[in-house]
């Protein structure tokens, strides 16, 4: 299916997992919208905006097993995710001594909009240190919530991770934290297009999605969802005309939300043809298919390195998307020459204090890409040594 994206021919491209790719057919619906747009700004944005909108969400919301009145449309999980973090920083509220429970295989700048509101209000942001190997779900849960202490408010972690490319077991962790009185937070950056999701069944608290990576959505296309009766804990962060101008019968939600000023809804109004796309070429085929070949280029590499995997190869663990360990080397420069003598496009990840190859197989990628990948870690890795073997 190369020639169905719009990626370079000479690109051996294996990071799908950071921004995605749209479809060549998928591009050209969002471009139409565009098109749209500027022949009438005016009519577009100041009457058809509501009900073109209210469409977008309900096909997704569909997609998602979602009440389309419990979700909008953010550019991405992170602005999504901020939403919630500010608004129950301020609302619940957070205070001197509080918890969120989290994990030290968190999204970077998710990491960091915690520790913003943490830090001046005297908040502890607990990271905590679980380390592979994993193998159930109760043995994940177990280790994880076990962290939970008397001050604890909130737990917080990926559906899938972005630097280890796990699948966490969140429906449930939910469950077992709703137990124990705790909100839940799910980032779900990396999961819409790479496993099927049903947030009526998950059931979080806030849940952030991306459908600009794995759905092959346009960028700048994402979601936040938040259970009715959660909804009232949380503000936009920027103030437009929707906030105390509900029309009956609206959501509330939905109307803070939706309208933050002029921007170019057109990634929003694409995201049911990438959808849909997805369905006539049968993608749940394609993550089948995308996670044997990803198998395939983790054992390469496991044979060549000697390297412990982190779970289980099997689904319940990583789909698309798996961070395979390579020898200790370093990531940036290993990263670097890849990408200016091989053209190969994946991120080096240092982690735990060991080096993986986070590969993203998509409906695209080839064995033979794999193989060039495999081939060139094999010779580059033992020429840049990491950091500390240096010093030492």
């Amino acid at each position: 299916m190369r020639g169905d994206f719009l990626l370079k021919e000479d690109v051996v491209f294996l990071n799908h997992g950071s921004f995605g790719a749209c479809p060549r057919e998928v591009f050209e619906i969002y471009q139409t919208w565009q098109r749209e747009l500027e022949a009438e700004p005016v009519t577009f944005l100041g009457r058809r905006f509501a009900p073109v909108m209210k469409q977008a969400r309900q096909d997704l919301a569909a997609y998602l097993g979602a009440d389309a009145d419990d979700l909008v449309y953010y550019p991405n999980a992170t602005q999504g995710l901020n939403v919630v973090i500010q608004s129950l920083a301020e609302n619940l509220p957070l205070v001197a001594g509080d918890e969120i429970l989290s994990t030290s295989h968190e999204y970077g700048a998710l990491d960091k909009a915690w520790t913003f509101v943490s830090e001046p209000r005297g908040v502890i942001y607990n990271r905590v240190e679980l380390a592979p190997p994993f193998t159930t779900a109760e043995e994940f849960a177990d280790r994880f919530l076990a962290h939970v202490g008397p001050r604890t408010r909130i737990v917080y972690l990926s559906h899938i991770t972005s630097p280890t490319a796990l699948r966490f077991p969140v429906e449930l962790i939910v469950k077992r934290a709703r137990a124990l009185g705790l909100i839940t937070v799910i980032d779900g950056a990396h999961a819409p297009g790479q496993v099927a999701i049903n947030l009526t069944e998950i059931d979080a608290d806030f849940y952030s999605g991306n459908c600009h990576k794995w759905l092959c959505a346009p960028k700048g296309s994402g979601f936040l969802h938040a259970r009715r009766d959660m909804q009232k804990l949380l503000r936009p962060v920027i103030i437009g005309h929707g906030w105390r101008t509900t029309p009956p019968g609206e959501s509330v939600y939905v109307h803070e939300h939706q309208w933050r000023g002029t921007f170019d809804p057109a990634p929003y109004l694409t995201v049911p043809a990438a959808i849909e796309f997805q369905a006539h070429h049968d993608w749940a085929r394609i993550r089948a298919d995308a996670h044997v070949m990803a198998t395939y280029a983790m054992n390469r590499l496991i044979d060549a390195f000697g390297e412990p995997p982190m779970s289980p190869a099997t689904t319940d663990w990583w789909i698309q998307m798996v961070a395979a360990p390579i020898g200790r080397c370093d990531a940036g420069a290993v990263s670097t020459r890849l990408y200016e003598d091989h053209n190969i496009v994946i991120p080096i990840i240092d982690w735990g204090g060991r080096t993986f190859a986070r590969i993203s197989v998509q409906a695209y990628t080839t064995r033979t890409e794999l193989d060039l990948l495999v081939d060139a870690l094999v010779d580059l890795v033992p020429k840049f040594p990491h950091p500390s073997a240096k010093s030492g």
